[in-house]
Parts: structure tokens; C-alpha cells; sequence
């Protein structure tokens, strides 16, 4: 077996999720353990000194069996640039904040890997966003793709921004507002959310547009199909936005063309069998919590 671990950043808790995962491969048989280079680089800066047990990666193939990513939801959005099309399952330890997609906290890393080593779990496959720009922006020649949302937004100005949106060459709108949020049922617990938009289970084939702060009260989120090729065109008083795949931020100018939809390849994610979306969700956003229930 051939297992990649990835962090975004090293700290105590980090590192103490770490330790736990190294030994545990370290009792197996036939594993190889490989740290991708990126996050190598951030335990170094730390420790100045390389983890036992483990050697290091710096591009991921289809040979490799496993990522396991430790840090929040953050680090699985990261993580997903070096697995990109390859298939590679993706389990998450949480040593982040809510966690809907890392759901293992360190206390239950062991059990969590005894589940993985006897195969004791389901794999929960999740469609991405792809976009296409016009004229060509560099930054998505090869990472242009998004697992939770993306979104355009004003830059150097508090003006609000005009977003022309188009549906399969059908016009829908222009909405009046910060910007604009195109997102997955796996992004719509994120900032989708936070604007007001619904959550969506993860296995629905649909996507969610929201947008952000609009002037006009009557504009709401609007859920379509993934098969549906979104088309976005830009206008404000500055010449210049921001466009964000997860958290990847690049600037655009206002002649440009943006075309969304939905990626050629998904991403697994492994779920133990005793977790669900819905129990998950009841958790993380404290559904029932209220003592009158």
C-alpha cells in the first residue's frame, strides 16, 4: 500500500496527528509512507528536521493508494491540486475548526485506520467545477478546477459589480451586487452558506448559484442542474475583478468571459461507515442543540 500524507501548515496539533499516523504505518506490513514535498517544506521550518519514517514526493501518480490529509476543510481543497484527476481516495484529520470534510479528529485517527486497513468504509465521489476563461488566463492552464465553489468579486473598489449571467447561452440575469458564487453541493456548506444560500447533499447532481450581498432583495439563490454550462461577464467602475477557485485567487480583467462547468473528472472522499452527511451536518451546525428540543 502506498499512502501520501499532506498538511498546509505545522503545528502542535499537526504534529501530534503526525506522530499518531507515522506510527501506526510504521506497525504494518507492505505500506511505503510518503509526505508530499509542500508539506514537508512547512515541517522543516519548524522542526528542522524530517519526520522518521517517511520519504518524500513532490508530484503524486496513479500508483499511489491513499492521501490523508490533516488540517481542516482548507487542506482537503489544497490537497485535491495534487491528487487532481488521478483517483486517488482522500481521507481528512481534523485539526482544523467545523470540518465537513475532515471529519476524523485526532482521537479517533487509530480507529479510523484500522477501518481504512480492513476495508471498512465507503467511498463518496464529488464533482468539481472547471472553468474556462476568454481571452486565456494563465492561471488556469492547469489548476482550473474547484471542489467547493467559484466566485467573482469586486477588487479596488466598494462599488458593487454588474455579473451577467448566462445559462446554456440563455440569458438569466445581471445581478447587482458584490459578486458572485457558483457552487458545488459540497461547497454549499461554505461560503455559499454564509450568503444565504441552501445546503445541498453531496450526492445531488445540481449546482447552486448565490449571489453576494445583492442591491436587489428579489434576487436569490438559484439551484441547477451540473449538466447546465454557466456564463459570467463582468462590469464595474474599476477595469479589473477577482475570480477564486476554492482558495485560489487570480485578477481578471472586464472584457473577460468566464464559462463554468462541471469538471471532467470527480474526487473521493472516504467515509467511515459510521458517518453520514446528515449526521455530519446535524453536528457541525448544531441542528436540535436548542434545549427546548
Amino acid at each position: 500500500m502506498k499512502i501520501a500524507i499532506f498538511g498546509q501548515a505545522f503545528n502542535l496539533s499537526t504534529e501530534e496527528a503526525l506522530v499518531i499516523i507515522l506510527n501506526y504505518l510504521k506497525s504494518k506490513e507492505n505500506v511505503s509512507v510518503y509526505l508530499i514535498s509542500e508539506f514537508n517544506e512547512k515541517i522543516h521550518e519548524e522542526k528542522q528536521t524530517n519526520p522518521d519514517y517517511a520519504e518524500i514526493v513532490t508530484v503524486l501518480d496513479a500508483s499511489f493508494d491513499l492521501l490523508i490529509s490533516i488540517g481542516g476543510d482548507g487542506t482537503i481543497l489544497r490537497a485535491i491540486t495534487h491528487v487532481q484527476d488521478l483517483n486517488i481516495p482522500i481521507i481528512g484529520v481534523n485539526t482544523g475548526r467545523l470540518g465537513f470534510l475532515a471529519t476524523i479528529q485526532s482521537q479517533a485517527i487509530v480507529p479510523a485506520m484500522d477501518a481504512i486497513f480492513s476495508k471498512a468504509y465507503k467511498i463518496s465521489e464529488r464533482n468539481l467545477l472547471a472553468i474556462e476563461t476568454s481571452p486565456k488566463h494563465d492561471a488556469f492552464k492547469t489548476l482550473n478546477f474547484a471542489l467547493n465553489e467559484i466566485a467573482v468579486s469586486r477588487k479596488n473598489t466598494t462599488s458593487m459589480i454588474t455579473v451577467e449571467t448566462r445559462l446554456n447561452d440563455e440569458y438569466l440575469t445581471s445581478y447587482w451586487s458584490d459578486g458572485l458564487i457558483v457552487s458545488t453541493p459540497t461547497g454549499s456548506t461554505g461560503y455559499s452558506l454564509s450568503c444565504g444560500g441552501p445546503v445541498i447533499t453531496p450526492d445531488t447532481n445540481s449546482f447552486v448559484i448565490t449571489p453576494i450581498a445583492p442591491h436587489n432583495l428579489s434576487a436569490r439563490p438559484l439551484i441547477i442542474t451540473d449538466s447546465t454550462e454557466i456564463q459570467l461577464k463582468v462590469n464595474g467602475r474599476e477595469d479589473n475583478f477577482l475570480v477564486s477557485l476554492d482558495s485560489r485567487i487570480a485578477t481578471l480583467s472586464n472584457d473577460t468571459i468566464i464559462t463554468i462547468k462541471k469538471a471532467s473528472f470527480s474526487i473521493k472522499l472516504i467515509e467511515l461507515l459510521e458517518e453520514s452527511f446528515l449526521d455530519t451536518l446535524r453536528k457541525k451546525l448544531l441542528w436540535g442543540e436548542d434545549k427546548r428540543n
